[in-house]
């Protein structure tokens, strides 16, 4: 049986905590066959990724394949689109504090508003 024949899926990836295995959830729209609504579905493959290269959030391509384990069927083809690593807006904040020399605010939220909080019309006369 030749490999370009078996069933092709792309989807992201959503976990990489097992050894040489991801989690891809592939995601597909079609008509619900009652009201002709579109709706979401999305299916959880287990993927075998022989040399741990998928990171989470990657989009990916995986082939159907013999079993390889309790779960796995597919096999990862190639890696289409790698995710951008995302930096906690906290720690970003925090470093460019630390850049600039600002120091954390004392006040809290409740003297904010009112401080904020415009005057009674006794007080404007």
């Amino acid at each position: 049986m030749e490999r370009n024949r078996r069933a092709l899926f792309q989807g992201t990836v959503t976990s990489t905590k097992m050894d040489k295995t991801i989690v891809v959830t592939v995601s597909t729209k079609r008509n619900d066959p009652l009201y002709q609504k579109r709706v979401g579905y999305s299916s959880k493959l287990y993927v075998h990724d022989e040399n741990n290269e998928a990171k989470l959030g990657d989009v990916v391509t995986v082939m159907g394949c013999r079993p390889l384990s309790k779960t796995k069927r597919f096999r990862l083809v190639s890696i289409d689109k790698k995710a951008v690593d995302i930096v906690k807006a906290e720690e970003a904040e925090k470093a460019l504090e630390a850049e600039e020399g600002v120091k954390e605010a004392v006040g809290t939220a409740d003297e904010a508003k009112e401080e904020a909080a415009p005057e009674t019309p006794e007080e404007k006369q």
